[in-house]
């Protein structure tokens, strides 16, 4: 048999690199991306990133809308759960911990196309007063602490509302009564390099005093889960 030339190794290694950046890109984009809008993005001619879509597409890794847009589709959620397993693997010693620092419920909060799902949710053994919720409950990214923390995740939009520019530039987010009635929520953004996987981790409390203290201690959890993924 006869082995590749380096030529054509070369060309195959930049196509498959564009494929992975076309589909990061389309992934990413809240509102979706049109052919061209692709092809900027790669750098390359339009017939290009036109193929490219087409064979991700045919791999059912994204699909085209009635507006002319690639967004993302099912053949993701394989992927997805792949890396769902390492993210939920590298972040629960954390979470138990930082549970039993707080004596609170903390969980793993991630991104599932407009919604906030729990992937992981911890409980402290000797909490007093018990806030629980199911893994898999899930809520809209547009309310609470965890969804403007995994929004802060994607590149800056002039459309992001003001709790999402904000905890962008804290580097959490912080709010009262959006999803519960008299409920705190504290969340901090899970952000790395190696993935595009937006993801936070939350506190849901009844105790206004522990957010401000808690603070320091979730977004430094949020980084550490990051630095295990990296």
């Amino acid at each position: 048999m006869e082995s590749a030339s380096p030529s054509s190794r070369t060309a195959g290694s930049q196509t498959l690199a564009r494929g992975i950046l076309a589909l990061k890109t389309i992934a990413s984009s809240r509102e979706g991306l049109a052919i061209q809008e692709v092809a900027d993005q790669l750098g390359v001619h339009r017939t290009i990133a036109y193929r490219i879509l087409n064979t991700l597409s045919d791999a059912e890794l994204i699909r085209r809308g009635s507006d002319n847009k690639y967004r993302g589709s099912s053949g993701l959620l394989l992927l997805a759960n792949s890396a769902h397993s390492a993210l939920r693997a590298a972040a629960m010693p954390i979470l138990t911990k930082l549970a039993s620092e707080l004596q609170q419920t903390v969980s793993l909060i991630v991104q599932e196309g407009t919604d906030a799902v729990a992937l992981a949710v911890v409980e402290a053994q000797n909490q007093h007063y018990r806030i629980s919720f199911t893994e898999g409950s899930r809520q809209s990214l547009n309310l609470g602490a965890a969804g403007h923390a995994i929004s802060s995740c994607h590149p800056p939009l002039a459309s992001d509302p003001e709790p999402v520019k904000a905890a962008r530039a804290k580097g959490y987010s912080s709010t009262y009564g959006e999803v519960e009635p008299n409920m705190y929520g504290l969340a901090a953004p899970v952000i790395g390099d190696s993935w595009n996987m937006p993801a936070c981790i939350n506190v849901i409390t009844n105790r206004p005093e522990l957010i401000e203290s808690a603070i320091p201690a979730v977004v430094a959890a949020a980084a550490l889960i990051a630095a295990q993924l990296a």
